[in-house]
């Protein structure tokens, strides 16, 4: 698999809706819960670079994940992240904040999301050529303030990430959300030892149900 250029992912987020993300602990719990998302059928993840050797588990999940999945890393950084995230295997890269690694990954045509949390950064970061933008974290701002910085901006392409949760996707999208992001109400403990995989598949067919067709 190689990366996808930012129509691409733009393309994957608008007919998908979720991205899931995944901030592990461990490699194989992470790769298991990864596995575990796109048998379920969301198949667009990210696999934050906080994970020690997180570089291995994308490379083990790109090499086996099914022809239609998206397999990105998260938490770049800087320009090194982008260079070390690509050569693991990643197709796409998400950024907490908008740091140098956006323009960077645009530069080279690679489909990235960056974190915004004001319309100022929100502009920019859809002015810089990205996919979308991701709003962190949401749930400090709720969907009112999607539905009010899109009044100005009725083309800002944005997904909420932190505390999305299946009760809140349908108020998200309502508002004008272009997807969702989410992480620990999916996710859970499956990235740990031990964590439980087939409540995090449950999980994971609440999120797709919320979503809809």
């Amino acid at each position: 698999m190689s990366t996808v250029d930012n129509a691409q992912l733009q393309r994957r987020v608008e007919s998908s809706r979720i991205v899931a993300i995944l901030r592990g602990t461990e490699v194989d719990a992470t790769v298991a819960a990864a596995r575990t998302l796109l048998a379920a059928g969301i198949l667009t993840l990210e696999i934050a670079l906080t994970l020690r050797d997180a570089e291995e588990a994308i490379a083990q999940l790109v090499q086996d994940a099914p022809s239609d999945a998206l397999i990105g890393a998260g938490t770049v950084l800087d320009e090194r992240d982008v260079d070390r995230a690509v050569s693991a295997g990643a197709q796409f890269l998400v950024t907490p904040t908008l740091n140098d690694s956006v323009p960077y990954a645009v530069a080279q045509r690679i489909g990235i999301l960056p974190g915004v949390y004001t319309p100022t950064e929100i502009q920019r970061g859809l002015d810089l050529g990205s996919a979308a933008v991701k709003l962190f974290p949401a749930a400090t701002l709720g969907p009112g303030f999607i539905r009010a910085v899109r009044d100005p901006f009725p083309d800002a392409r944005i997904i909420p990430v932190g505390g999305v949760t299946p009760a809140s996707v349908g108020d998200y999208l309502a508002a004008g959300a272009f997807g969702v992001g989410v992480g620990g109400p999916l996710v859970g403990d499956a990235t740990s030892p031990g964590g439980d995989l087939v409540a995090l598949a449950a999980r994971a067919r609440s999120f797709i149900d919320a979503v809809g067709p």
